[in-house]
Parts: C-alpha cells; sequence; structure tokens
C-alpha cells in the first residue's frame, strides 16, 4: 500500500504545489501494509481521490492519507482534505455519475464520473469506499479492502514481444497512457517493461489524462477513442489547444481503422493510429521514438510474429 500511495504522490505534487498545498513527505506505519486488490485499480482509485483533494482543497491547505484497520478487520486508507466540506444532504450524491453537486458552476474542472468509477473499481475489489464531511472542516473519503500477507515471490514475466534492442540512450522517457480497460493497460505495462529507461503513466479517464498531461508534459500520449467521461478525440483536440501540449506527440488506439475515422482523427492532430490488436514491434518503435513523422501505415507493414494473447484484449 505505501509503495502505491507514494506512486500517487509523485505524480500529484506538482498539482498541489501550484495551489501550496501540503502533500505528506513521510507515511504512517499503518501503510505499510498489503491489501488484496488489483494495483492499478487501487492506484487509479487512490489517483482519483488525493486529485479531487487538491482540487477542492483551499489555497495553502493539506492533504492527509491515512491507513488504520477497520471494525470489519480490513484496512481503511482515508484521504482527508482542508476544503469546503459536503453538506449532509448532498453526501449520498456524491457516488452518482455525473453529479458535481453544483462544481460545474465553478473553475474546477471535472465530468463528475471520478468518484462513481472509483467505486466500481472498489466494489469490483471486494472493498468498500465512503466519504464523511462536514462543512467549513473539509472531507475524508475512505476505501477499505481486505488485508493480505506480503507476497513470498512475483511470478516472473511472460515474454510479451519480440526481443528488440532497447535504444536506450541514458535520457527518460514519460509515456502517458489513456485507457479504461484494465487488460489492454496491463497488456501495454508488460510491453513497456522492455523499456527500463520508460516511466509509464495511466489514467483510466479523459479528465484525469489531461490533468497529468498538464503536470508532467509526458514525451508521448497514448490515447483510447472510447473513454468513460469524455471520448479520446476531445481529449487530443484539447491536447493541441493548449500552447504547452499542443507539440506532444500524440498516437490514438482503437479498433476502428475506418479511413474516415482516421483522417478526421489525423486532421484533429493525431500523429499516428495504431489499430487494436496492435504489432507490438511497431508500438515499441513508437515509443522510442521512431514512426512519429505524420504518416500513416497500416497494421500490416513492418509486421512481426506476436503471440495471440497480444490481441485478446476487448477494444
Amino acid at each position: 500500500m505505501a509503495e502505491v500511495i507514494r506512486e500517487v504522490f509523485a505524480l500529484t505534487r506538482s498539482m498541489a504545489a501550484e495551489r501550496r498545498i501540503q502533500l505528506p513527505t513521510e507515511l504512517a506505519p499503518g501503510c505499510s501494509c498489503f491489501v488484496r486488490a488489483d494495483r492499478q485499480r487501487l492506484k487509479q482509485v487512490l489517483l482519483n481521490l488525493v486529485v479531487n483533494a487538491i482540487k477542492y482543497n483551499r489555497d495553502g491547505g493539506a492533504v492527509v492519507v491515512a491507513c488504520d484497520p477497520s471494525a470489519s478487520g480490513r484496512m481503511q486508507v482515508t484521504v482527508t482534505d482542508t476544503g469546503a466540506g459536503i453538506d449532509a444532504a448532498s453526501l449520498e450524491r456524491l457516488f452518482t455519475p455525473f453529479e458535481r453537486l453544483g462544481a460545474e458552476q465553478s473553475t474546477v474542472e471535472g465530468t463528475g464520473l471520478g468518484l462513481a468509477l472509483s467505486k466500481r473499481l472498489v466494489e469490483a475489489m471486494g472493498g468498500a469506499i465512503g466519504v464523511r464531511s462536514q462543512p467549513g472542516h473539509g472531507s475524508s473519503f475512505w476505501i477499505e479492502l481486505e488485508v493480505t500477507s506480503s507476497p513470498v515471490a512475483e511470478a516472473p514475466a511472460a515474454e510479451v514481444a519480440p526481443a528488440l534492442p532497447d535504444p536506450d540512450d541514458g535520457s527518460r522517457r514519460t509515456v502517458l497512457y489513456i485507457e479504461d480497460n484494465l487488460s489492454n493497460v496491463q497488456l501495454v505495462e508488460r510491453i513497456v517493461e522492455r523499456r527500463p529507461h520508460v516511466e509509464l503513466l495511466v489514467a483510466m479517464q479523459g479528465q484525469l489524462g489531461l490533468e497529468l498531461a498538464r503536470q508532467h508534459e509526458p514525451d508521448l500520449v497514448l490515447v483510447d477513442l472510447n473513454l468513460p467521461d469524455i471520448d479520446g478525440e476531445t481529449v487530443l483536440r484539447r491536447l493541441r489547444a493548449e500552447p504547452r501540449m499542443r507539440d506532444i506527440p500524440v498516437v490514438v488506439l482503437s479498433a476502428d481503422a475506418t479511413p474516415g475515422q482516421i483522417a478526421r482523427l489525423r486532421s484533429a492532430g493525431a500523429n499516428d493510429y495504431l489499430t487494436k490488436p496492435f504489432d507490438v514491434a511497431r508500438f515499441l518503435r513508437l515509443v522510442d521514438g521512431v514512426g512519429l513523422d505524420g504518416t500513416h501505415r497500416a497494421d500490416g507493414d513492418d509486421a512481426v510474429a506476436v503471440d495471440e494473447r497480444l490481441g485478446s484484449a476487448p477494444a
């Protein structure tokens, strides 16, 4: 748990610094535990909660993360902010899709889907999520998950792609992958493991992906078209509309490779377009910065023999 929380803090620290909001520099001893959860789902839930705690906080405020045993014997992880708080009448609507409790009239960006998606992810892991809040005294969002023992050993990673040389020139690269399908995320994570110098950031919502892009200015953005809040084409157009991000290479991933679809996305600013299942060798070349010259090549070009499991994830 502590490792995942630190990763979330690393992603959000610059966002907090812009408004002088303090994030913990040390974690409570209780966070050095293991819970039964999917790592990527857990990270996305905590990322949603910490980002919200920053966005709806006051300038110069603080975010606190605590880990304590719950009355049910599970581990409760709580993210607390020092914002305006939420009245009791509104609490039960917080986890309703597209419900923003009037925040759409403020300058805080969002879609009202983050908490609803977090609830779905936590419950899929057998856990629970809730909130405690008092107007004027901030809010505390908590998740509960089953405690488990430390894993003895990790399973060896499967070979997922043909061996390709790693063109590591000593520089670090950051790739942002915006995708809500967990199978596809796990696949890309396994592929990118072949590039130790590449840091992979993952957002399972389009709006959260835009926020991470603003904070980290990645070297490459991979975006799926079908996202739960705003679609991938909207993400692409918003990236191209912001001066700091308009030159970041963007590759769209989709199962739809019709000529009209590709032409429209290219006119919107996509550097390339990969269909699913995609050619792993070509994908790695894009991660390495090769082939982002604005020309589309059919997936049949530069084809290599790839295990059929790479195409098993749904679009």
